[in-house]
């Protein structure tokens, strides 16, 4: 029963595809990445709690790296000094979707990280992220994307990589101020918007970005909203299939509603909420 309730899940992941960054992957492949700052103890105990595979590829992952990509996005304080958080990306087959599991992370939830990673581009995939001790988690996204360069032989485009961390910092500095299910959920409302019928100049953005908030019943500040705003305007952008985005995204709704709605769905989702908690929440938030 549970295998059953994993496949299902991980088959519904894939909402948001660039078309940058696609390339064949070995299933079953296995990269870890470690914080270069880790001392061999906790490198130790961080390779136990993930079980990684003995013949798992690792890389490390600098302070400069994450430096980087979240100086544009977070207090340099919040970044530290140090590179720690630590992550393992395994590699399953086509078309199985993402998911995505964390411990010792503080900010960052499960559903920020997913919706980053897949505008990233990284698809197909179990991953998991942890930290010796609690972290808020930005810098993981980092060495995820280098991992994912490294086993697809394809480098990530750095406006993809920038954008990607800008939407996981933008998400969870919203989830402070109007919880962190609420701000995933209206960044993942917009981007079905935005594969259905992207608009046209920033003021339709800024229309539709406040449009959308109103049904979820969310207030903005003029903050959040210029944010939100700032945000999509560069996704937009993008090289992003997004005819492939809404047609994806169209059928996995039908899949999970009428999963949800099932007494089945409903007693696997009970019985696997504390495993899959945050990953469960995110897919339910898309059909509220």
């Amino acid at each position: 029963m549970k295998m059953k309730l994993t496949a299902f899940l991980l088959a519904l992941a894939v909402f948001f595809l660039p078309a940058a960054a696609s390339a064949d992957v070995v299933e079953g492949d296995t990269i870890v990445t470690l914080g270069e700052n880790l001392t061999q103890q906790q490198k130790d105990q961080i390779l136990q709690e993930m079980k990684a595979p003995k013949d798992a590829t690792t890389i490390t992952v600098s302070n400069a790296e994450e430096h980087k990509y979240l100086d544009q996005y977070v207090p340099k304080g919040q970044i530290g000094s140090k590179a720690l958080s630590s992550s393992m990306i395994t590699y399953t087959k086509k078309g199985s979707g993402l998911i995505v599991q964390t411990h010792n992370i503080n900010w960052v939830t499960d559903a920020m990280y997913t919706n980053a990673l897949i505008t990233a581009g990284v698809k197909d995939a179990n991953i998991y992220i942890t930290a010796p001790f609690g972290v808020s988690g930005t810098a993981a996204l980092t060495g995820l994307m280098k991992a994912y360069e490294l086993s697809t032989n394809k480098p990530i485009d750095e406006s993809v990589k920038q954008v990607a961390n800008q939407e996981m910092v933008t998400t969870a500095k919203l989830g402070d101020q109007i919880g962190s299910d609420k701000a995933v959920q209206l960044v993942t409302r917009i981007k079905e918007e935005l594969a259905k019928n992207p608009p046209k100049t920033t003021e339709d953005m800024r229309a539709l970005i406040k449009r959308i908030a109103a049904e979820l019943g969310i207030q903005l500040t003029d903050e959040q909203l210029n944010n939100l705003v700032t945000l999509f305007d560069k996704m937009k952008s993008l090289n992003i299939d997004w005819n492939q985005v809404g047609n994806q995204l169209n059928k996995a709704k039908e899949q999970v509603t009428a999963f949800l709605s099932s007494e089945e769905g409903q007693t696997l989702l009970d019985q696997l909420k504390g495993l899959f908690s945050s990953f469960i929440d995110f897919i339910k938030s898309l059909f509220k």
